[in-house]
């Protein structure tokens, strides 16, 4: 897959000088909000991103290549398009091979970001365990990738509409450790708060870099 991947020039440099890189999903772009907000979104967040001093590293996939960091124009192509597939590890094979256009989800950014030698992924909720999931087996590939993918997500939580009880069991059962940062309860998407704890608290930023990186050496 590493032959369709097209690093831009910012992010190529950024990853060359060992900077600090921050990828973020298109699936928000394209099937999140409606158009415009979907757009002055991402590029605030990308704003947001580079006011802290990283460099943002939006990816999607475009006539079948996998861009890691977008044009505006990409951007604005993304949000207007009615044409983008919504892409996970199922669909990445084929939206690449067939030269389509594709907005990536949480696994499908991470699979990318690894890919692209990228370590941290900013997102909204990632994809959990539905509600009734007992007996559907309605499971977020979100979740898989956690397990197996050593990209780390920094994220508000799942998404409030799961059964985030069965989403922490699951992520438990698979050995994903599960970290809030100045927090000690799991937030739910949109709210700060929920009836369930995170595996670990910590309170600085360095804490946490040292964490990723004994995980990392340890896998």
């Amino acid at each position: 897959m590493k032959t369709a991947i097209v690093i831009s020039a910012e992010v190529k440099e950024a990853l060359e000088q060992g900077k600090p890189v921050v990828a973020l999903e298109s699936t928000i772009i394209s099937h999140g909000m409606p158009y415009p907000k979907n757009v002055e979104t991402a590029l605030e967040v990308e704003g947001l991103i580079r006011a802290e001093g990283a460099v943002p590293a939006t990816i999607a996939i475009i006539s079948g290549e996998i861009r890691v960091g977008l044009l505006k124009e990409d951007i604005e192509f993304l949000g207007k398009s009615k044409e983008i597939e919504k892409v996970t590890r199922r669909d990445l094979p084929y939206v690449v091979a067939q030269k389509k256009h594709g907005a990536t989800t949480v696994a499908g950014t991470m699979i990318c970001a690894n890919l692209a030698g990228i370590s941290v992924f900013a997102t909204g909720g990632i994809g959990g365990v539905h509600r009734g999931a007992e007996v559907t087996m309605d499971v977020s590939a979100d979740l898989e990738e956690l397990a197996k993918t050593n990209v780390a997500v920094v994220c508000s939580g799942a998404k409030s509409i799961l059964d985030i009880g069965l989403t922490r069991e699951y992520l438990e059962t698979n050995g994903v450790p599960v970290i809030g940062f100045k927090t000690s309860e799991l937030p739910a998407f949109y709210t700060r708060t929920s009836p369930h704890a995170v595996d670990y608290r910590m309170e600085h930023t360095e804490e946490v870099a040292r964490f990723m990186h004994t995980k990392w050496t340890l896998s």
